[in-house]
C-alpha cells in the first residue's frame, strides 16, 4: 500500500478539547480534522478530498500557560470593567483605547467619576458629555417630540372625523385625504429627523464606548513534539499534499509553528508475527480494537491495558451554513501490539538517524 508519510516537529502546541474554557485543554495529538483541515488548507482545497489518516507521535512535557483573557460587553456600563473607546465598532478589531477601569466590583461610576482610575482625561469626558446628551434627548422625547405627535394624532383623527361625513366620491373627501396624505408624511418626515438628530449626536459616538472585562485564564501547552502521520488517499491528493506540504506553517493554533522533517511517498509492509511498539504514542481505531486486529497492551502487571478512550472530529458536511462533523471513535496507548496486518493495520520502517537500522512502528488508519 502507497501512502504518504509525513514527519513534523514542534516546540509546543495546543490541541484544543472542544468545550473547555477557563483551562483550554489539550489532546495528546492533532486530532483528524485539524490534520486533514491544515492538509485541505495547504492545497487550496474547497471541497473534501476523501483521506484517511494515521496519527502517532510523543512530546517530552506538558505545562500550562496563564493569561490574561479580554471580553467586550455586549453594552456600555457605568459602573464595572474597564470603559474603553473601541477604533471601529463595526469592525472585528481588538483595538482600542483604555480610558478609565472601576476599581471595585461594584457602587463604581465613570459617568459620577465614583471609585475610578482615570486612563484618558479628554475621553472621558467625552463619555460624560455624551451621557448628558443621553439624558437631554430623553427629555426631548417626554415634552416636545411627544407634545409634537401627539398634534399630528389630532390633526389626523380630525380629517377622519370630517371624511365619515363626505362622500367618497366628492371633491371634499378627495381633498382631506390629499391633506391627511400629507400630514402623515410630515409626521414621518418628523421621526426619521428625530431619529437622524438621536443617531449622529448620540447612538453612533456613544457606541465607540464599550467595557472590556479582563479575567485570568490558562491553557495546557505540549511541549517538544514529533508527529509521524500517514495519509492514504487517492495518487493526485497525494501528490498535491506532497508539493504543497512547506506551505504548512502550523498545526493547532496559529502560534503552533511546524519544522517539517519528511515528507515522501512510502510502501506499508503486510506482516503476519507478533509486534509490539511502545516509541509512540497512537490514535487507534476503536473498531479495530473491538474486533482484536491492533491492541492497546499492558505497560506491565500493575497497570492494565485500556487507552484513554475520545470521540473526535474527522471531516464535516456543509448542512444550512452549519458544520456538521462525522465523529470518529478511538483509543489513544503508547504500548500497542498486532499478530498480523488487516485493511487499516500495516507496519512501517522508520529510520533512525545517525544509525545505520530502521525502527518498526504500527500503522492504524482512521
Amino acid at each position: 500500500m502507497e501512502v504518504l508519510r509525513i514527519i513534523l516537529k514542534q516546540s509546543s502546541a495546543n490541541y484544543r478539547k472542544a468545550g473547555t474554557v477557563d483551562n483550554k485543554m489539550t489532546y495528546p495529538l492533532p486530532i483528524p480534522s485539524t490534520v486533514i483541515g491544515a492538509l485541505h488548507n495547504i492545497c487550496g482545497y474547497t471541497d473534501y478530498h476523501p483521506m484517511d489518516i494515521s496519527i502517532q507521535g510523543k512530546f517530552t512535557s506538558l505545562s500550562r500557560r496563564v493569561y490574561t483573557d479580554y471580553c467586550f460587553l455586549n453594552s456600555a456600563l457605568d459602573d464595572r470593567g474597564n470603559l474603553v473607546k473601541v477604533v471601529d465598532p463595526d469592525a472585528f478589531s481588538g483595538a482600542f483605547i483604555k480610558v478609565a477601569s472601576a476599581k471595585k466590583s461594584q457602587g463604581n461610576s465613570f459617568k459620577d467619576r465614583i471609585t475610578i482610575q482615570v486612563h484618558n482625561e479628554e475621553l472621558l469626558q467625552e463619555y460624560c458629555s455624551l451621557k448628558e446628551k443621553s439624558k437631554e434627548i430623553e427629555e426631548l422625547k417626554n415634552s416636545e417630540y411627544k407634545k409634537r405627535l401627539e398634534e399630528f394624532k389630532v390633526l389626523k383623527k380630525e380629517i377622519a372625523d370630517k371624511k365619515k361625513k363626505e362622500d367618497k366620491k366628492s371633491e371634499t373627501f378627495k381633498q382631506l385625504s390629499e391633506e391627511e396624505k400629507k400630514i402623515k408624511l410630515d409626521e414621518e418626515k418628523y421621526k426619521e429627523d428625530f431619529k437622524k438628530f438621536e443617531y449622529e449626536n448620540y447612538t453612533k459616538p456613544y457606541s465607540y464606548f464599550q467595557n472590556l472585562v479582563t479575567s485570568l485564564k490558562s491553557y495546557e501547552v505540549l511541549n517538544d513534539i514529533f508527529l509521524i502521520l500517514h495519509i492514504k488517499s487517492d495518487e493526485e491528493t497525494l501528490k498535491d499534499i506532497e508539493e504543497n506540504i512547506y506551505n504548512l506553517q502550523s498545526l493547532g493554533r496559529s502560534e503552533d509553528f511546524v519544522e517539517v522533517i519528511e515528507c515522501k511517498i512510502i510502501e506499508l509492509q503486510e506482516f503476519s508475527r507478533n509486534i509490539r511498539v511502545s516509541k509512540f504514542s497512537m490514535y487507534l481505531k476503536n473498531e479495530d480494537v473491538s474486533d482484536k486486529k491492533i491492541i492497546p497492551l499492558a505497560v506491565d502487571q500493575d497497570h492494565q491495558a485500556g487507552g484513554t478512550k475520545y470521540y473526535l472530529d474527522k471531516n464535516y458536511r456543509l448542512e444550512k451554513n452549519r458544520r456538521i462533523f462525522k465523529k470518529v471513535p478511538v483509543v489513544y496507548s503508547n504500548f500497542i501490539g498486532a499478530k498480523n496486518s488487516s485493511e487499516n493495520v500495516k507496519l512501517d520502517y522508520l529510520e533512525i538517524l545517525s544509525q545505520d537500522k530502521k525502527q518498526e512502528i504500527l500503522v492504524n488508519f482512521l
